[in-house]
């Protein structure tokens, strides 16, 4: 105390006795307001830079997600959700090319989705996946670790064969291609990736062969490495912090979950086996009322064993004994609270519904739609970041190759900053009642509050092949002379029964179309 409290203790004690607890308030608020640990409350600090961390957690939790995958069901399900969601079946593009008057450039738009039907079977040099399996492929890649990479593979290239019109193919590659160890301030490299002045990647030090081979399959080359100017790569990484060179895994958050979840999985499972394998004992009794069995004429003990079998009668117990059975808790019915309860907690994390990470889909329509609509906006954010870093890159690739090969064609006509232009199609929302999304759709339209073309987007197809193939259906159908029901109205060609026009006297109808 001070001198000022030891004057005011002499001769007010519970007046100092207030002070020094109003004191001590003030002393704990202070340091709650200033984030300080104390007993009751401890605090926890990140100073370092995102490159630092990602050294130290990044590639661990790459490899541990990895292992998820490949023994956790739920973790692989997320992935699957994720993906559908992003990728869907593929994110088809639409070229966008403009003439120099402001129409559109539809034939050679029409040309380049020619060409490009030709190049999604084969765009990639080992020829195992198609376009949209590639996609698939680099959203996983770079959801579970984190990142994915791509090589532009243009014109001429030694001992590759193209397989398309176009000269074009991807390199595809996992960021264990790209080393987290090369770290060289001389030459500005950063976990494998080069930067300038600015932080802007210019190359990458890419391995000749994956360090999981050990360098069993190119003996010699393990350690290798090649620098790939930035133009050249692709590199979609998901990024949770600013000046992160690397990408972080999406199950970074959640793996000590995961992982408690897999062992009470387990654990619950050999309990449930344990339990139905229902067990008995035979109870002694008190020392002074057991008898040992006698042995037999060999000297043996003999051995008692008693198979359960229904409507078993115990007939030859001994005197003091009886039969008692072991009592099981399983399957226990606070699991699956609590496995509802995580399981909503590892679904905010990695940013899925989690309806449809538990698979359960029980709720109102209201609560559903609600759910739908949330988990949307979440999903179209990530595949807005895929189209612009893998999508669009493809397309740009794809566009290039053929320009510089003499594949297409463009006239003055064309205005030549429209070239790359291109919207890219990413799954659509799925409708909950498919009635009332149509007639929603069918009055924004009306009202001029949504275009067609927009709503065909939006359901995941193409506008001009939509039109193409109603245009196709229109004429085949003419030719074969079927009229289909239009406005709820069904047209027919059928003869009045009194051989006389029942709407002779009937003002004409005209149909809506």
């Amino acid at each position: 105390m001070n001198f000022a409290d030891r004057v005011i203790a002499s001769l007010a004690p519970r007046w100092a006795a207030r002070r020094a607890h109003a004191r001590l308030v003030l002393n704990r608020l202070s340091k709650i307001n200033a984030d300080e640990s104390d007993r009751l409350r401890r605090t926890r600090r990140q100073r370092l830079s995102a490159n630092n961390i990602n050294q130290s957690v990044a590639q661990r939790a790459r490899e541990e997600a990895r292992w998820l995958e490949e023994t956790n069901d739920i973790a692989a399900g997320a992935l699957d959700i994720l993906c559908a969601n992003i990728v869907g079946t593929g994110i088809a593009p639409e070229p966008q090319i403009m003439n120099a008057d402001g129409t559109p450039a539809a034939e050679l738009n029409s040309q380049l989705m020619q060409l490009w039907d030709d190049f999604i079977y084969t765009p990639e040099v080992t020829r195992e996946f198609d376009m949209y399996t590639c996609q698939q492929m680099a959203a996983r890649t770079w959801l579970r670790d984190g990142e994915a990479f791509g090589q532009h593979l243009v014109g001429n290239v030694p001992a590759l064969d193209h397989g398309t019109i176009a000269p074009y193919s991807i390199e595809m590659l996992e960021p264990d291609f790209v080393p987290y160890d090369l770290n060289d301030a001389s030459r500005r490299i950063t976990q494998g990736i080069e930067l300038n002045a600015w932080g802007r990647a210019v190359a990458y030090h890419v391995l000749k062969t994956h360090p999981g081979d050990n360098g069993a399959f190119s003996p010699g080359t393990a350690s290798e490495t090649k620098r790939v100017s930035a133009d050249r790569m692709m590199h979609v990484k998901r990024s949770v912090r600013l000046h992160s060179v690397r990408g972080l895994s999406v199950f970074a958050s959640t793996l000590t979950r995961f992982g408690d979840l897999k062992e009470i999985d387990e654990s619950e499972r050999v309990a449930a086996r344990v339990a139905a394998a229902m067990a008995a004992y035979i109870k002694k009794g008190t020392p002074d009322t057991y008898e040992p069995p006698s042995p037999d004429v060999e000297g043996n003990i003999p051995y008692r064993q008693i198979e359960m079998v229904p409507g078993l009668i115990f007939d030859d117990l001994m005197p003091g004994e009886e039969v008692g059975t072991i009592a099981s808790n399983r399957p226990n019915n606070n699991l699956i609270p609590f496995r509802d309860s995580q399981l909503r907690s590892a679904a905010a994390g990695l940013g899925v519904s989690w309806s449809a990470l538990s698979k359960n889909y029980n709720g109102t329509y209201s609560a559903q739609r609600q759910e739908l609509v949330e988990q949307y906006v979440s999903y179209r954010r990530l595949s807005s970041q895929f189209i612009y870093k893998f999508c669009q890159p493809v397309w740009e690739g794809f566009v290039t190759s053929l320009l510089a090969s003499g594949g297409i064609t463009i006239t003055a006509r064309i205005d030549r900053l429209t070239l790359y232009d291109c919207a890219h199609t990413p799954p659509p929302m799925p409708w909950i009642d498919p009635y009332k999304e149509a007639q929603a759709n069918e009055l924004l339209e009306k009202r001029g509050y949504k275009s067609r073309s927009r709503i065909i987007r939006e359901r995941g197809e193409i506008p001009d092949r939509v039109n193409k193939e109603i245009q196709r259906d229109s004429q085949e159908l003419s030719r074969l002379g079927i009229e289909l029901e239009r406005d709820g109205k069904q047209k027919t060609n059928d003869a009045p029964t009194n051989g006389e026009d029942e709407n002779a006297d009937a003002e004409p109808q005209t149909e809506s179309t």
